[in-house]
């Protein structure tokens, strides 16, 4: 008799199921965690700032300029731009096999050799659509004894370099906190008489405001780099500016102007927790483990706040982290559930303890294939890859019943013959179903491989994972299990097990058999309410996600001023922090999270 396939190479296969679940710890340790795949758009943003420029003028002057630069970039598919006053913001589509990080090189050349066409004071900014340029975490910056200015000049100079030491971080964004200006009231009486005119005060200042290198000097052994320094970095140096040195008389600034200290003209205004706050954005690098940024920002603060007046708050008010390990849990949980189910229902109807122990070895050798896989192909965890292996643990389940079930039944009628040979007949006698069951289950997927856009983009992540973990299914409960199941046998039976035991026909089976007319009403019933529910289900691109947080858009009139806009708001905080469950909250008036232009009487809280 010719000897079993799964008894031949029962150590190789024992084996490779080791190295499997090796595999699928070190590969579960190393995948990356984020909220969303890392895919990158085929969209390219570019957004210039001219100051104070008119509308009018900004169209004309940039966005038609950079307009007509991006239109000579190939594969553009549409081309769209907001003008505001002195900002710009230009939307370049392009074909979705196109190179991204090419066409966005291609229209940072076009861009630039129009330099000389645009206001010398434009500053342009072009950035590449995906996930990463979104923060992964917002810190609130408050103190009690610390004015604006002196903050945000802490949240510069100290807090975001030492945060952008932390591996994975690609910016430190400082938002709101208050600039300090010097305003210079010139007495005209004074300037009179000494003959100074405003022009030559302001030549004054711009041409005394520098550091220059004033070559070497060698000095014995020694190399000089000389310098000339005439930065002003106070309110004092700017009072001892010289305006004019006539050989007679050396005129200061002092002598014909009042100097003070302001703040600085401020277009967007920070709020956090009730008070005016700075806000700190932790950017990460793409293909970063979320997961594992966020516990070393935590540590890098832990660290900070040691160093920091004690009076300095900085509280955290979103982390990505937190949604994506609830994300990973609801999957864990998700899986155990359907272990305690699996093994409930191979106890109930099996009655076997050792297809219960079969079921529960097998599912972590699938999962371990699966993460092995992905790993390989260079998935992350999130929310389309984890929502999909939790949508097929029902189908791995199923396909570890389907098997040992019939292993059983194979033994049930046959209870003379040795586990080893039962097997290898109990899976041949299986596999032409099994394949056609885990075939018929991909192809519902392989339409979703073919939709494009955005959507086509996310599904894609999401259907190449569920095919990956139904074909990981159908290798595992093929070739592995049985080896489980052969690893659990004794080999020995008990006299009073051997006994023959007929397969009991189910009577409402033979029912249907016997009058199909009644399965037929039935299908046509099933298929009438799913023509009758299925207009009236609610329908999205992604399901509904709850990250413990609420973002309230709010849009005042055009033309509202900033001031005006936060009193406004000042009235719906009183509502926000009366409310209990509100543990922490941030509001941005004039400034958004992503890549965009904002007006002063555009808010997100």
């Amino acid at each position: 008799m010719k000897k079993s396939f799964f008894v031949t190479y029962k150590n190789p296969l024992l084996v490779l199921i080791l190295l499997i679940l090796a595999g699928g710890i070190y590969s579960y340790t190393k995948i990356q965690s984020a909220l969303f795949p890392q895919i990158t758009f085929p969209k390219i943003k570019i957004i210039a700032d001219a100051g104070q420029q008119p509308v009018n003028q900004m169209t004309v002057g940039v966005t038609k300029v950079l307009e007509d630069a991006v239109k000579r970039v190939p594969d553009l598919q549409v081309l769209k731009s907001t003008t505001s006053r002195g900002s710009c913001e230009i939307s370049a589509f392009m074909d979705w096999n196109v190179n991204v990080d090419l066409a966005k090189q291609q229209i940072e050349s076009s861009v630039n050799e129009v330099r000389n066409q645009l206001p010398t004071d434009v500053g342009i900014s072009v950035e590449k659509m995906n996930p990463s340029i979104l923060p992964v975490m917002g810190y609130s910056l408050n103190s009690s004894s610390k004015d604006p200015i002196a903050l945000k000049q802490l949240a510069l100079y100290t807090i975001k370099p030492f945060l952008s030491q932390v591996a994975g971080v690609s910016e430190v964004r400082i938002i709101g906190g208050q600039d300090k200006e010097f305003r210079v009231i010139m007495n005209r009486a004074m300037m009179g008489r000494l003959g100074i005119t405003p022009a030559s005060v302001e030549q004054a200042i711009n041409t005394s405001n520098f550091i220059k290198s004033n070559g070497y000097s060698s000095d014995f052994r020694y190399l000089y780099l000389t310098l000339t320094d005439a930065q002003i970095r106070n309110e004092s140096q700017l009072k001892s500016l010289v305006v004019s040195n006539n050989g007679n008389r050396i005129i200061l600034l002092s002598d014909i102007a009042q100097i003070n200290i302001h703040n600085a003209k401020q277009y967007i205004k920070v709020n956090a927790n009730g008070q005016e706050s700075i806000l700190i954005a932790v950017i990460q690098q793409p293909n970063v483990n979320v997961v594992d940024l966020s516990k070393a920002m935590e540590a890098k603060i832990a660290e900070l706040q040691k160093t920091l007046p004690k009076d300095i708050v900085l509280k955290p008010y979103y982390v990505q982290a937190d949604f994506v390990n609830d994300s990973i849990k609801s999957v864990t949980d998700a899986l155990w559930i359907g272990l305690i189910l699996a093994i409930i229902v191979a106890i109930i109807f099996l009655r076997s303890w050792k297809a219960s122990a079969v079921i529960l070895i097998t599912i972590p050798i699938t999962l371990s294939l699966t993460m092995l896989v992905l790993y390989t192909m260079g998935q992350t965890f999130n929310i389309m890859t984890l929502g999909a292996i939790a949508a097929a643990i029902g189908l791995i389940i199923d396909d570890a019943i389907v098997v040992v079930e019939q292993i059983h039944r194979t033994h049930e009628e046959h209870p003379e013959e040795s586990s080893k040979t039962l097997v290898q007949k109990a899976i041949n006698y299986l596999l032409k179903a099994m394949v056609g069951s885990s075939l018929s289950t991909i192809v519902i997927f392989l339409p979703f491989m073919l939709m494009s856009g955005v959507a086509g983009a996310y599904f894609k992540v999401m259907t190449d994972t569920m095919i990956i973990t139904l074909v990981c299914s159908f290798f595992a409960t093929w070739i592995l299990l049985p080896i489980v199941y052969l690893l659990l046998s004794s080999g020995k039976k008990k006299e009073q097990d051997l006994r023959h035991h007929d397969v009991k026909e189910r009577k409402w089976v033979g029912f249907f058999i016997r009058k199909p007319l009644f399965s037929y009403v039935f299908i046509i019933i099933l298929i009438i309410l799913t023509v009758i529910i299925l207009p009236n289900i609610s329908t999205g691109f992604l399901p509904d996600m709850d990250e413990g947080s609420i973002v309230l858009d709010y849009n005042s009139p055009p033309g509202t001023s900033l001031e005006e806009t936060d009193r406004e708001l000042k009235e719906v905080e009183k509502i926000i922090t009366s409310t209990p469950e509100v543990q922490a909250y941030s509001r941005r008036t004039g400034t958004q999270m992503g890549f965009f232009i904002t007006e002063p009487n555009r808010e997100i809280i």
